[in-house]
C-alpha cells in the first residue's frame, strides 16, 4: 500500500494516462502554434486595428502622409512662361500706356475697383469743384521737411505749431467734406451705399490736382 493509505496504481493504468497527457499536450501545443496553423504563413502576425480594417489599407506614418501633402496637386502649376520677344513687350508696354491713360479719362472699364461706381465720381466732382487747403498739404508737408534740417532755433520752434495747426486743419476739412457729401449723395443718388465714401473724398483732397488719378472734369466754382 502506498503511503498515505491510498492503494498503488498499476502500471497497465498508469501508462495511458500519460499518453492521454501527452497526446493532449502534443494537440494543444500543435493548436496554440503559430507556425502549425499554417506551414507556409508567418510565424509572427501582427493583428489589424478596427481602423485599418476599415479603411481595407495600413494607416500611413505621419512623415510619409506630411510629404505626401507637401507635393504640388497636378495640374495646378503653372506653365513656365516661354522667352517673350521685342514685340510682345512692346505691346505689353502699350496696352499699360494705353489703360492708364484711359484711367486718367475716367473711362469705366479702366478703373480701379475703388473708383468704380456713380457714387465715387460724385465724390471726385464735389472735391474737384472747390479750392481745398487740405490739397496744398503736400506742398506744406514739403517745407516743413526742409525747415527740419534746418540749425536755426527759430525755425524748430514754428515746425511743431504749424504741423498741429495743419491736422486741425484737415480734420475739419474731412468732417466738412463728410456731412456735405452725404446730403449730396442722398439728394442726387438715394438708397446707394456711402462705406468708406469719406476716407476716398478726404485723400483725394489731399493730393495735388495735377496728379489726381481720375483727372479732374470739373474746375474750381464749376457746379456739379
Amino acid at each position: 500500500m502506498a503511503p498515505g493509505g491510498r492503494p498503488p496504481v498499476p502500471p497497465d493504468k498508469l501508462e495511458p494516462v500519460f499518453r492521454r497527457r501527452s497526446a493532449g499536450a502534443t494537440d494543444g501545443t500543435s493548436q496554440d502554434s503559430p507556425g502549425a496553423q499554417s506551414p507556409d504563413g508567418p510565424a509572427d502576425t501582427k493583428p489589424r486595428s478596427p481602423a485599418e480594417a476599415a479603411k481595407g489599407r495600413p494607416t500611413p506614418k505621419r512623415s510619409a502622409a506630411e510629404a505626401k501633402r507637401r507635393q504640388p496637386i497636378a495640374g495646378s502649376s503653372r506653365a513656365p512662361a516661354g522667352p517673350r520677344t521685342k514685340e510682345d513687350k512692346a505691346k505689353a508696354r502699350n496696352n499699360r500706356v494705353g489703360r492708364y491713360e484711359a484711367m486718367r479719362r475716367g473711362e469705366a472699364w479702366a478703373l480701379n475697383p475703388r473708383d468704380r461706381g456713380p457714387v465715387r465720381a460724385l465724390a471726385r466732382d464735389y472735391v474737384d469743384s472747390k479750392r481745398r487747403v487740405s490739397e496744398y498739404y503736400m506742398y506744406i508737408l514739403v517745407v516743413l521737411l526742409a525747415a527740419v534740417f534746418l540749425r536755426s532755433a527759430s525755425a524748430q520752434a514754428i515746425i511743431s505749431p504749424v504741423v498741429l495747426l495743419l491736422i486741425v486743419v484737415i480734420v475739419i476739412d474731412a468732417m466738412l467734406i463728410r456731412r456735405s457729401l452725404n446730403r449730396l449723395v442722398a439728394e442726387r443718388l438715394p438708397g446707394e451705399s456711402t462705406r468708406g465714401l469719406t476716407a476716398y473724398a478726404v485723400m483725394r483732397a489731399l493730393q495735388i490736382r495735377r496728379f489726381r488719378v481720375p483727372t479732374p472734369r470739373v474746375h474750381p466754382g464749376d457746379k456739379i
